[in-house]
């Protein structure tokens, strides 16, 4: 069965990290948007203070809606889940399938920096209370990427809008109603948010919860095995 995929990438990163991921799919005939999110990636220049979540929202339902694409398979990685749930909210009859990779399962009036693991929401409130308007990348080395790849995936990595950290999301609960939902958790990558969002979704039948030995980017360590999952969310 022929799929169309709709790949929301994390924080810092942008459409490029999802191209290995990308390359494995359309191999296989499937449709695949790898939007980049306003501010980052190639669309760097247009970072400013007023981008924030509600902007990645509607960077991923206006694709939807311009490329006229339904029956869609939607992942978000990371903080791409924040922008998947809020994209669910606008286009939910568009939706076949979500999967969250290693992600944020937010809550109605959550914020990324409320879901943030104590250690570095601490200093994402101090650059927040300070005025700042970006917040610089993370290391590769600090999300688990395999050694090979940490000098690339840090130098494609750039500035996230702060702004987008700090907005609260607004939900009404679509993406819950979805039939076919997935988690993945990738357990080279410690990190409690995540860990708690797996064991949400693993008490709860509705969702299929996979683990995924490797780190926090799957479809820079595992695309193989990451192409093959995907196309298993859209066939549930």
């Amino acid at each position: 069965m022929r799929h169309t995929f709709v790949l929301v990438h994390g924080a810092w990163h942008g459409g490029w990290c999802w191209r290995r991921v990308a390359d494995r799919l359309r191999a296989l005939e499937h449709v695949v948007y790898t939007p980049t999110l306003t501010g980052l990636g190639e669309r760097s220049h247009l970072i400013a203070p007023t981008v924030g979540l509600s902007t990645h929202i509607t960077d991923i339902v206006n694709v939807i809606a311009w490329e006229e694409i339904d029956s869609i398979v939607l992942c978000g990685h990371s903080y791409g889940g924040m922008v998947i749930a809020g994209v669910t909210e606008q286009v939910f009859e568009k939706i076949r399938s979500i999967v969250f990779l290693d992600a944020f399962l937010p809550h109605d009036g959550d914020a990324t920096v409320d879901l943030v693991p104590a250690p570095f929401q601490q200093s994402m409130r101090d650059r927040l209370n300070a005025g700042e308007t970006v917040l610089p990348p993370r290391s590769a080395e600090s999300f688990a990427v395999n050694g090979a790849d940490r000098a690339w995936v840090d130098r494609m990595c750039g500035p996230q809008p702060a702004a987008a950290i700090a907005e609260k999301i607004a939900l009404a609960g679509a993406y819950e109603r979805i039939p076919r939902k997935t988690y993945i958790r990738a357990v080279g990558y410690p990190n409690a948010a995540f860990d708690a969002a797996y064991a949400r979704v693993r008490a709860d039948a509705s969702w299929q919860a996979d683990e995924v030995a490797c780190g926090h980017d799957v479809m820079v360590d595992r695309p193989d095995w990451l192409a093959k999952r995907l196309i298993a969310a859209g066939e549930l």
